[in-house]
């Protein structure tokens, strides 16, 4: 199962206790179709996780609306998993657990969550550590037990906020191998927040850049290289002259930060 998108002029304005209004985003209109593979790279404190909130639900905006086939979020859903760049599994569970977790709560039967989370497990490479609780293992697997558990629940689209931003780089480049290859077998549609740009050109279709905030869409970039991907293409020229104008474009947003 995967979706089509459809961001509407969202923005979002958040409110000190003082009264003191921060703009985050100023309206934002996107769309992410079905099967993409979009990252969004922009500076830090741009307004890319608050973007991604709100299409998670977890955030309402000021302004607009996000549409998922042409439904309007109006909170945390089912149709949306979400993967954060801090490990967000239930301690008290293991592996098999956390991943059968969200298929329980929606009443599935016992075999069914046995069949699907050993499948998950499978693709991330985990098999062995089924029993396994999270303070038992690395980070790289506990990223994938998150990414499993929200696979498994087949949601229309995948959201992760900078899901490899506290991995060392060996993991972090195995951990974009092992999604691509999910992607590339099970076609979803994917929303991938990263300040990385190797990380962004190497895992997308699509690479859009964020404005210094108060956050905006300011350029999209097509990343048009065959899949399957293999790190290699990092060192091809076509690679490094993506790279080239992507550095460009949020080192110019970077200083206009400094300057704000």
């Amino acid at each position: 199962m995967s979706s089509q998108l459809s961001i509407q002029g969202v923005s979002r304005v958040f409110t000190s206790p003082k009264g003191q209004a921060t703009q985050a985003l100023t309206p934002v209109d996107f769309e992410v179709c079905e099967n993409d593979f979009v990252t969004i790279l922009g500076p830090s404190g741009c307004g890319k996780s608050t973007l991604l909130r709100i299409v998670a639900g977890l955030d309402q905006p000021t302004t607009g609306q996000v549409l998922l086939d042409g439904v309007p979020v109006q909170g945390p859903g089912a149709d949306r998993g979400m993967v954060f760049q801090s490990y967000t599994l239930f301690p008290w569970l293991n592996v098999e657990q956390n991943i059968r977790f969200g298929l329980r709560e929606r009443g599935m039967p016992e075999h069914e969550q046995k069949e699907r989370s050993d499948d998950f497990i499978a693709k991330v490479g985990l098999r062995g550590f089924e029993q396994h609780f999270p303070k038992q293992l690395s980070g790289g697997m506990q990223q994938r037990t998150a990414i499993a558990r929200a696979l498994a629940n087949d949601p229309k689209i995948l959201l992760m906020d900078e899901p490899f931003g506290a991995l060392d780089n060996q993991t972090r480049v195995l951990m974009q191998e092992l999604l691509l290859g999910i992607w590339e077998s099970a076609q979803k549609t994917v929303l991938f927040v990263t300040h990385d740009i190797d990380e962004a050109i190497f895992m997308a279709n699509r690479v859009a850049v964020f404005s210094a905030r108060p956050g905006r869409i300011k350029t999209e970039l097509a990343v048009d290289f065959p899949h399957p991907r293999h790190y290699t293409i990092k060192t091809s020229p076509e690679f490094m002259a993506l790279k080239a104008q992507l550095t460009e474009e949020i080192r110019a947003e970077a200083m206009a930060t400094d300057t704000h």
